[in-house]
């Protein structure tokens, strides 16, 4: 009986949080949550729910490229938002497409999390020659843009590899470039919050009963620094489908014959001025609503976790 009384004990207590009740006051950020799920969840589906595999070769043909969206004069029933050159049907390439562009940001945001959180917290609570040397190279960074450092790192990827092992190591290249431009923000916002915690009578005590400094970091210091973390968790996941969208409409991120909404964007942007705009409006689209709904939940959880808002 108590283990079905607790999960629904803590439920209710969610309800009534004042966290919850901002959420659903909220009619912008409500939307943006049902957004974004939509989209998560009809990436996660897509090899279920898309029309067709716009990666099985076999099922493409010349005969059906470049048709036009459904109500749009010439269009097919079978292609919602009409094909791309090669006969792909553009719904199908954007929910597969989806689904690389939001792992790429997911496993990047994750690794530069964990960077982060590491850096941030041994700066900030050894302090001295450790925490000058992990700053000075978060100052490095910082002072290159991102994009910038993203290309560097992509090209000498590029270079270092064999070339029939670019397209098939694209994924992990971008998710290694965005990680490796990200990690600063939380690895200074844990620094800065550690060195307040540091100071704190809990920390005093912890010492004092002989806790390892591991310990203390991990399981009395970090939980009361996430939640900035998670702030910037969520923004920087936007920033980092951004980035790999840049990267692969510049030509140095996923491969066309496994497009991301980047590459998607870049293919169709070819073929703007001949009139095929579907192939670039409808990935455009995309992109642009789930950026968007990410940053403006984010927004929301930065001032729903900010006390002097409350």
């Amino acid at each position: 009986m108590a283990l079905e009384v607790f999960p629904q004990s803590r439920i209710a207590a969610i309800l009534k949080s004042d966290i919850f009740y901002r959420f659903r006051t909220s009619y912008v950020t409500v939307a943006a949550a049902i957004v974004t799920l939509c989209i998560v969840m009809a990436a996660l589906l897509a090899p279920w729910i898309a029309p067709h595999d716009p990666f099985d070769v076999s099922t493409l043909s010349l005969w059906d490229s470049e048709l036009p969206p459904v109500w749009v004069e010439g269009g097919d029933p079978r292609f919602l938002l009409g094909t791309d050159n090669q006969g792909r049907d553009v719904l199908s390439a954007i929910l597969y497409g989806s689904r690389i562009s939001l792992a790429v940001g997911f496993v990047s945001v994750a690794l530069a999390m964990v960077i982060g959180i590491v850096v941030g917290l041994v700066s900030g609570y050894f302090g001295g020659m450790v925490d000058a040397f992990f700053m000075r190279i978060a100052d490095v960074m910082l002072s290159f843009p991102t994009i910038l450092v993203a290309l560097l790192v992509s090209g000498i990827a590029r270079g270092a590899l064999p070339r029939e092992m670019h397209d098939s190591a694209a994924l992990i290249v971008l998710v290694f470039a965005i990680t490796v431009t990200t990690w600063v923000q939380y690895a200074r916002t844990v620094r800065s919050s550690t060195m307040v915690e540091r100071g704190r009578e809990y920390v005093f005590a912890a010492q004092l009963v002989g806790r390892r400094p591991l310990a203390i970091l991990f399981r009395h210091i970090l939980p009361n620094v996430m939640g900035p973390v998670l702030v910037i968790a969520t923004i920087n996941l936007a920033m980092a489908i951004l980035i790999e969208a840049t990267l692969s409409f510049l030509g140095v991120g996923m491969p066309p014959t496994n497009p991301s909404l980047g590459t998607l964007i870049r293919v169709g942007n070819e073929y703007l001025f001949s009139g095929i705009w579907w192939v670039v409006i409808f990935p455009s689209l995309t992109l642009v609503a789930l950026v968007l709904a990410v940053n403006l939940l984010g927004d929301w959880l930065r001032d729903a976790l900010n006390p002097k808002l409350r």
